[in-house]
């Protein structure tokens, strides 16, 4: 906007400029043929030619040009350049046949015998109302375009001035005004990553004060309510433990009396139904960091991972050396242990499952169905357990959404996809370091 104003002045100010300085320099030299004009009516005489050509080189020094008086006959009779040409005639010349016809003349017009562009001004030298010779000034047009130049490049170089100035007042300005919101940004920021209980500074301007306290009230609104949602879902998965540990007890009391298959399936859904419980109670939290970010060996957690599933039924084994990543180690195992469970639910018993551990992610690899096309999003919704899931492979369908939820807040992204060899590929994939 101030290039804009600045180029809005600037441009009409040189036009007015440049002709302002031509009409300066057009009216100076009219008014320098009339002063000579008017003095040499009396020193045509050749006893006084001494005092003409001193005239004439007093008024080329002050029109800076060429000024030569003519008599009635276009004879050159004084000249500024020399006395060179001194009886030469000049009527040929259309600004001395002007004045000599008592015209005045004015006009710009290109010289051959001096290959440049002149400004030549004629007026009649009169006595007693007859015209007895004439007075002409020519001055370079060139030296005027120079001196408007010259004028053009100041008034440049002082937009410049005033742009950079300009530009450092305005980024001045800006910095203090952008100050508020990027506090505000970075407020947004750490609550998005789970801390609820900061608040945007108020400050700056009225508007920047109004936009700061509504987003604290929309914090407010918005803690409060995560808050009642995670006490609900904790006070109800509380109150279902006590009658689900006491229909256990009931099965189990049915079961020695009267053994049978129903009992067992009973007993497995509500085992099931516990489980399920539980993990609603992990997954209303996943929003919070509850615990500390440390320095993870991936490496390390392959490894204790494959420890506790020893015995499950698998073939564990890790490759890889693994690298060091951000995040609550607690977070990362118990994310870990839900790719590696269901690899081990899913594949055949024996078979192989290979943990590995590359510099930013941790891979369990296994042998099992793998996913049915289009699932690959469609496992990590709640209680959605896809295809191999509905065979008959025990979980809740909540494992793969914990998983992604717990890993989100370290930013890194939980996946599955089917390998092109058979069975899938689970992920944990941190993003790159920031330098």
């Amino acid at each position: 906007m101030l290039l804009l104003a600045i180029i809005a002045f600037a441009v009409p100010l040189g036009f007015t400029l440049r002709d302002r300085v031509d009409d300066e320099v057009r009216l100076q030299a009219r008014g320098q043929a009339d002063v000579v004009a008017a003095t040499a009516s009396d020193l045509l005489a050749r006893s006084r030619r001494a005092q003409l050509r001193s005239l004439v080189r007093r008024a080329a020094e002050s029109a800076r040009g060429r000024v030569v008086v003519v008599d009635a006959r276009g004879t050159l009779l004084a000249d500024s350049a020399g006395n060179g040409e001194l009886g030469k005639s000049y009527a040929d010349r259309p600004e001395i046949r002007a004045a000599l016809a008592g015209r005045r003349f004015q006009e710009a017009r290109n010289s051959q015998t001096l290959s440049q562009e002149l400004l030549a001004t004629a007026t009649p030298v009169a006595r007693n109302g007859t015209t007895v010779g004439a007075v002409r000034v020519t001055q370079s047009v060139d030296a005027v375009h120079r001196a408007v130049r010259r004028s053009v490049s100041g008034l440049i170089a002082i937009g410049g001035v005033v742009l950079l100035l300009g530009l450092i007042a305005g980024a001045l300005i800006a910095r203090q005004l952008a100050r508020p919101l990027r506090r505000l940004e970075t407020t947004a920021g750490e609550i998005a990553r789970g801390d609820l209980d900061r608040r945007a500074p108020v400050e700056g301007t009225s508007e920047q004060r109004s936009l700061a306290r509504s987003f604290n009230e929309m914090t407010d609104r918005l803690a409060r309510t995560l808050r009642g949602q995670r006490e609900f879902v904790a006070d109800a998965s509380h109150q279902l433990r006590t009658p689900l540990t006491g229909l256990r007890l009931r099965l189990e009391e049915i079961e020695a009396e009267t053994p049978g298959e129903d009992v067992e399936a009973a007993l497995r859904e509500v085992d099931r139904l516990s489980q399920m419980v539980t993990e609603l109670l992990l997954l209303s939290a996943a929003g919070e960091r509850d615990a500390p970010a440390v320095d993870v060996d991936l490496g390390e957690v392959a490894r204790a991972a494959a420890k506790r599933f020893e015995g499950a039924g698998a073939e564990l084994s890790v490759t890889g050396s693994g690298g060091i990543v951000r995040c609550a180690r607690a977070d990362i195992d118990r994310a870990l242990d839900s790719l590696v469970e269901n690899a081990v639910s899913y594949s055949p018993p024996g078979s192989p499952i290979v943990i590995v551990a590359s510099a930013r992610a941790i891979e369990v690899l296994d042998s099992g169905p793998g996913l049915a096309p289009g699932e690959a999003e469609a496992v990590f919704e709640r209680f959605h357990r896809g295809r191999a899931g509905r065979s008959g492979a025990p979980g809740t369908g909540l494992g793969l959404p914990i998983a992604r939820e717990l890993m989100r807040r370290w930013g890194a992204e939980t996946a599955i996809e089917t390998r092109p060899e058979g069975g899938a590929r689970a992920s944990i994939r941190f993003g790159e370091v920031k330098s």
